[in-house]
């Protein structure tokens, strides 16, 4: 049996044992194993990656381990800018768009109120989730982190907390969506596209209903569910500026 001697950073600690947090630790291995396979035994998924190095060196997820070595493990960088020396994180999608597993059903209909792609479907199972993240180009957001073990995924992100609004601003930070909301341009129900429709549409479908002056109305281009501004969106855009984004500055812009 070998020893070599890993230290995981900032966020990846989340998935380790008070004993093994913030500290540079031994690991045995046989062989010459690759380092993603040394890292995931650990308990991080490879998709929460984005800087190994190895004795100092950026390496990629099939560097393979020698006795002695020294491995640096680092989280998704947000504001520093690390393209010269990364050589395993994939480019950004040019839009963010997910697929959600079984537990995260609020959640895909919170991003959906932003305005974000979100597939959804408590029949999914592991294998179709990373089907559709494949085929689709979709990260997935998931509460199973074995499910971001899965070799032939590229992109997930295991969600921390159990709180709805907090999920929501992890998933924000995570991926940096502060300037992507489009509030009410996403069907809560089917992830279709809403358009605006005008007053007279909507009142053939609610004949006695009394609508506030100014009220804005959307329709879904493919299940044709309705919705309109009122008090109910107000609320929603205070929770999500109050709660969510706790920005003055930023706002849950309505297109």
């Amino acid at each position: 049996m070998e020893i070599a001697f890993i230290r995981f950073y900032e966020e990846l600690n989340d998935f380790l044992p008070p004993s093994k947090r913030k500290m540079l630790y031994a690991v045995q291995f046989r062989e010459t194993p690759g380092v993603k396979s040394i890292i995931e035994s650990e308990g991080v998924p490879h998709t929460e990656v984005d800087l190994i190095l190895v004795n100092g060196v950026p390496v990629t997820f099939r560097e393979k381990i020698r006795p002695g070595d020294h491995i640096s493990v680092y989280p998704v960088f947000e504001s520093f800018d690390i393209s010269a020396i990364n050589v395993i994180r994939l480019r950004p999608l040019r839009e963010p768009r997910f697929v959600l597993d079984v537990h995260l059903g609020k959640l895909a209909r919170y991003l959906r109120m932003l305005g974000f792609d979100s597939v959804y479907d408590n029949l999914y199972d592991d294998k179709e989730i990373n089907r559709i993240s494949g085929n689709e180009k979709r990260s997935v957001l998931t509460r199973d982190r074995k499910l971001l073990m899965r070799k032939d995924l590229e992109r997930g992100y295991w969600i921390r907390s159990e709180m709805i609004l907090d999920q929501v601003a992890e998933v924000i930070r995570r991926f940096d969506l502060v300037n992507s909301i489009r509030c009410y341009t996403v069907c809560t129900l089917c992830n279709g596209v809403l358009h605006i429709v005008d007053e007279a549409t909507v009142r053939m479908k609610f004949p006695g209903y009394r609508f506030l002056p100014g009220t804005v109305f959307y329709r879904c281009v493919k299940c044709s569910h309705l919705y309109w501004s009122g008090s109910h969106t107000e609320r929603f855009e205070k929770v999500i500026t109050d709660k969510v984004l706790r920005s003055p500055e930023a706002s849950c812009e309505i297109e």
